[in-house]
Formats: structure tokens, C-alpha cells, sequence
């Protein structure tokens, strides 16, 4: 994408999204590296009605739509590859999704579901398979408990690949006497592709926000069946990171996502994300003009450029094809407009026009290293110091790009990688999360924080870049789940951080205030711009207008 104006109406003019090729088709390939490994395998149906010596009588569950056998785990009850839809396939592609099919006898939920069609990444494998619908659901191992906390789990990764699968919630749900239940949805061109010719037919709203739909679908099911594993219907709270935070931002805006959901957690999320993006909006929820223009693009590529039959034409082509698509142009996310969401987040929160549940929003202090390490590694180019004044001149006017290099100088740090990363994380994420946090805070409980443990363990996967990897996009998640990529907590500092947050989250979850005895006192967001510093080897109170030098910030562009 070149560089290019873009207008929010008279007079106000948004900075440029224009990064190179380079960096701004690769930030979305570098989401992929913040996921865990990939898993699959269809989930099989049932066959047997009668239980054996290894599956005890409370691994078997009856939903509404038939019985499923799960696995009694060290720490939890662990239940995978649930169907809460019916398969998106064939005439359901690019419909809204329907009731799963109930089944006979106990259908086996001891492995996960497949995961949503999606091409390969920069870590992660391809997924061909449609069918994909499935959820997971993790209660505490010997809680007779009723009427527990439900915590629904949005995956993050662009919304092109990922799966609820990946992010194993057990120690959450056991520590924190809650239910988790992760749920896929439909990803990239299948999830959000907009087009005039999907709005009717099996389109219960207008095309472009499918994947949305349903995590709605998914938030239903919980509805009906969260009772059943021992959870509160009326108690529960979504969370997500990365684009799973851009979901449950979204979440907190479209009508039919309201009364599904009595508190929200957004991590490391794009919710107003145009003003401030780094490169193409990819993941950010976007007008619908612009995702339609994308959607007729995207037909045009592959033959179905025919407004009359563009719709049958789309469905007759194979996944692999489609997928490849997910992230040319603008990518994939939600669009704003008639449909899901007649209001964009940024809009609805400036009126009221969203769910004023109790909420917890933050980041990670470093949040561009992760981007920045994967290009890298992605291209075999490091940053220079050159290459860093010419990405600034990409992404800013020349008047504030001479601005931004001289008050990141980059002799001031110790590469020009990290230079690049600590300005597009102050611009793009730090600051834009402080600006949502003074709106939301007006009109509902709000408790905000950054993730800032500078020792974070990396990626086991992806090679370390010449600076600091810091708190970098995606380093809280080996915090509250058991990651395959992630290697978890590594020292006993890193261990008590892991048990305060899992403990914030799920108290939050309990009663919408992440307090209770014993730990570090969090107090709610109350516009003064600190927010509670989730770090080694103390959690304290961050300044995260200081930290992020945003009264600059906000003369940029202006």
C-alpha cells in the first residue's frame, strides 16, 4: 500500500499510513509469531453412549446438543472441539452461522477441533479446512462448585490464522476457580470478506464481519451451556489480545453483542487504530467503503468480478486459493457500517453508544519489538540507521519526521531496531491506549495497566533481534496460559507476576474489580494517566503519559 491520505471528515486530517512494503505488509505477518504452535485434527463425533475406567463420570458433559466426554487433567477438567456452529461450508460460506447438528450417544471432546482455514505464516502451518467452529471449555479439576465465573477467550493474530485451541487456559481456570472456554471463528477473506453480493442470502446482517458473528454464535452457546460445566450464564466476561482485543472492542459496540457479556478485558488492542496505524489498518475496523473496495478487488483476482454471480462464483473456489488473500491490501477485520457494527468503536465510546460493563485495558510496554524482530527476521535485513530515518519519512510528513528523529535520536539507543520500536510503540499504541482509557473511564469502570516486565522470556521459535526484546507485543499471554512458542516464567519474580495476574484477571472476572486480599492494590483509571505496571520485580503505579512522551505525541500530525 503507497502512501496515502486519508480524511475522518472536514478539517481533520489523519497522519499517513504509508510504511514500506517492507514493514507494512510484514506487521501483519509478524502477528502470526504470537500465537503458539499450530494444532488440529478434526474433532470426532460420537459413537459410544457408555463411559470407560479412564474417562470418570464428570468428564461427561450433556450440552444442548448432546453429550460430551472430555479429559480429567492434573489441574482441570479439559473439554476441546465442541461445535457451537454448524460447518461454514459450501452454500454457508459467507452465510451467518447456524446451530451445530445435535448428535446421539457421547461425542469424544478430548482434542482440539480444526482450525479456521488459513494460509502459512511467517511461523505458524496452513489450514485448508473450513470446518471449523469448535470450542474448548476448561473448569477447575474438583470445584463442586455452581454458578462459577465464565471467561470466553477471543485468540488474537490478525485475524488471519490462530485458534482458541492454542492458548491452554487450565492453571487459569483451576487457580481461579473459573470457566474458560476459547472458541475459533472464521479468519481472513472467510471471516471478513465484504462484498454487495454476500449482504443477502444466508447473510443475516451485511457481509464483512462473519468472523464476529461468530464469536457472537460462540457467546450464545455459552449462554445455553455454560450452566451445564458448572458456569454463570449472567457472570461472564470476554477477553482477548491483539486482534482478539480489537474483537471484544468491537464486542463492547455491536447491539447484538450486548447483554452476552457482563465485563471485558482488551489486551494490546486496535480499537481506534486509523489515527495512529503503523503501516496498512489490516486489523483495525475499518469503513465499509473501504472493505467493500477491497472485497471487489479481491473478487476481481480471482475471476468473480461479475456483481451477478460474483457471490456463486466466490464460493466455488478452493480454500487454499482464498486464503492466500487474507492479508493483501487492507487485510482482514471488522467493517463499520449497517451490519454488525453500525458504529465505529472510536464513535460509539465519544457518545456512550457501547456496553458499560466493568472493564481492564492495557499493553505491553514494548509493544513494536515483537513487529520490528519479525520483519527482521522475515527479510534478513536488519535496521540500520539509515533505514530507520527512511521508514520515519515513510510514516510521517517531512516536518514531523525531522520532529520524531530529533527527539528519538537514534544514537540514543542501542540499535536503530530499537529506535524504530520505541517510536511506533509510543505513537501507534502507547499513547492511543491512554486517549481510551480518559473516554472510557468517564462512563465506566475502568482498570488500566501495562504489561512491563523487561526480562519476558522470547519466542522459542523466532531468533532474538540485536536489542532488548523487553515487554513486547504478546509477552502477558505466556503470563496467564501454557504456550508451546512462549517459555513461560522462568524465575521466581517471573512466578509471583504469573499468579498476581492470573489472579487479577479471574477476581476481576468474579466481581468486576481485579482487588482482593493479599495482592498489590490496583487502583481504577481515574485520569490522571497512571495505570498499574505489571512488572519484575515489583508491580507498581506507571506514568504512561511520561513514559510514552505524549504530549509530543499529540503535536504530531495535528
Amino acid at each position: 500500500m503507497g502512501q496515502q491520505d486519508h480524511h475522518d471528515g472536514p478539517g481533520r486530517r489523519r497522519p499517513r499510513f504509508g510504511l514500506s512494503r517492507r514493514l507494512g505488509v510484514l506487521l501483519t505477518a509478524a502477528l502470526l509469531s504470537s500465537s503458539a504452535a499450530a494444532c488440529g485434527g478434526a474433532a470426532e463425533a460420537a459413537t459410544s453412549s457408555r463411559g470407560t475406567p479412564e474417562s470418570p463420570a464428570n468428564t461427561v458433559v450433556s450440552t444442548d446438543a448432546g453429550a460430551v466426554r472430555g479429559t480429567l487433567t492434573a489441574d482441570a477438567r479439559l473439554f476441546q472441539g465442541i461445535p457451537y456452529a454448524a460447518p461454514p461450508v459450501g452454500e454457508l460460506r459467507w452465510a451467518s452461522p447456524q446451530r451445530a447438528a445435535s448428535w446421539h450417544g457421547i461425542r469424544d471432546a478430548t482434542k482440539p477441533g480444526n482450525r479456521c482455514a488459513q494460509a502459512e505464516g511467517l511461523i505458524d502451518a496452513a489450514s485448508s479446512t473450513e470446518d471449523c467452529l469448535y470450542l474448548n471449555v476448561a473448569t477447575p479439576r474438583d470445584s463442586g462448585a455452581h454458578k462459577l465465573p465464565v471467561m470466553v477467550w477471543i485468540h488474537g493474530n490478525g485475524f488471519i490464522s490462530g485458534a482458541g485451541s492454542l492458548y491452554d487456559a487450565q492453571q487459569l481456570a483451576d487457580s481461579g476457580q473459573v470457566i474458560v472456554v476459547s472458541p475459533n471463528y472464521r479468519l481472513g477473506i472467510f471471516g471478513f470478506l465484504a462484498h454487495p453480493a454476500l449482504d443477502h442470502g444466508g447473510a443475516r446482517q451485511l457481509s464483512g464481519n462473519f468472523g464476529v458473528e461468530d464469536q457472537q454464535a460462540a457467546l450464545r452457546w455459552v449462554q445455553r451451556n455454560a450452566a451445564a460445566f458448572g458456569g454463570d450464564p449472567g457472570n461472564v466476561t470476554i477477553f482477548g489480545e491483539s486482534a482478539g482485543g480489537t474483537s471484544v472492542c468491537s464486542h463492547l459496540v455491536a447491539p447484538g453483542s450486548a447483554g452476552l457479556f457482563d465485563k471485558a478485558i482488551l489486551q494490546s488492542a486496535q480499537c481506534t487504530g486509523q489515527k495512529w496505524s503503523p503501516g496498512p489498518p489490516t486489523w483495525f475496523p475499518l469503513p465499509r467503503s473501504e472493505r467493500e473496495q477491497h472485497g471487489l478487488e479481491v473478487a476481481a483476482k480471482v475471476g468473480c468480478s461479475d456483481l451477478r454471480t460474483a457471490a456463486a462464483c466466490l464460493r466455488a473456489k478452493p480454500t487454499d486459493e482464498l486464503a492466500k488473500l487474507s492479508d493483501v491490501g487492507v487485510g482482514s477485520g471488522p467493517t463499520v457500517g449497517g451490519g454488525v457494527l453500525p458504529l465505529s468503536p472510536d464513535r460509539a465510546f465519544a457518545t456512550g453508544r457501547f456496553s458499560h460493563v466493568p472493564i481492564i485495558q492495557g499493553t505491553t510496554r514494548d509493544e513494536h519489538r515483537l513487529f520490528t524482530a519479525a520483519i527482521e527476521t522475515a527479510t534478513g535485513q536488519v535496521t540500520t540507521p539509515a533505514s530507520y530515518r527512511e521508514e520515519i519519512h515513510t510514516l510521517f510528513d517531512p516536518s514531523d519526521a525531522e520532529r520524531v528523529l530529533a527527539r528519538y535520536p537514534v544514537e540514543q539507543f542501542r540499535s536503530a531496531g530499537e529506535a524504530l520500536s520505541t517510536v511506533v510503540t509510543d505513537w501507534a499504541w502507547g499513547c492511543p491506549v491512554l486517549d481510551r482509557d480518559r473516554v472510557l473511564a468517564a462512563q465506566t469502570p475502568l482498570y488500566a495497566y501495562e504489561f512491563a516486565d523487561e526480562t519476558a522470556p522470547w519466542f522459542s521459535t523466532l531468533p532474538k533481534p540485536n536489542f532488548p526484546t523487553g515487554a513486547f507485543h504478546g509477552a502477558e499471554l505466556q503470563y496467564l496460559f501454557a504456550d508451546e512458542q512462549l517459555p513461560g516464567p522462568s524465575t521466581p519474580a517471573q512466578e509471583q507476576l504469573s499468579a498476581t495476574m492470573m489472579r487479577y484477571w479471574t477476581q476481576f472476572a468474579h466481581t468486576g474489580n481485579p482487588n482482593s486480599p493479599g495482592q498489590p492494590r490496583w487502583q481504577p483509571f481515574q485520569n490522571k494517566d497512571h495505570v498499574q505496571s505489571l512488572a519484575t520485580p515489583r508491580i507498581a503505579s506507571a506514568d504512561l503519559a511520561q513514559e510514552h512522551q505524549c504530549a509530543f505525541w499529540s503535536s504530531i500530525g495535528s
